[in-house]
């Protein structure tokens, strides 16, 4: 069993985002203006499921297979049987 660290600081975005100047980072001056994120960040709608896509990716780019009926179950045998199972519950494993 294992814990993705900064899970949800991982996912590409797909669509242009901006926020606010984070509190303690908001330059003097130029508090009118506004932050473009150019990854994913903690408290966004779309960051479980950007997370996802990108483990969607390594895994499948590794020889992966999804299970039919749970897209959060990963399996990879070789020729012997021997094998590795992924259950994946958003950032543990």
């Amino acid at each position: 069993q294992m814990d993705v660290k900064t899970t949800f600081l991982n996912g590409e975005l797909e669509e242009e985002v901006y926020m606010t100047q984070p509190e303690g980072f908001v330059v003097k001056n130029q508090e009118h203006k506004v932050c473009k994120l150019i990854k994913s960040l903690y408290g966004l709608k779309q960051a479980p499921k950007q997370w996802h896509q990108k483990f969607d990716d390594v895994v499948l780019s590794n020889g992966f297979k999804i299970n039919n009926s749970d897209k959060c179950v990963y399996r990879k045998f070789d020729d012997n049987g021997d094998g590795v199972i992924i259950c994946l519950y958003v950032d543990d494993m």
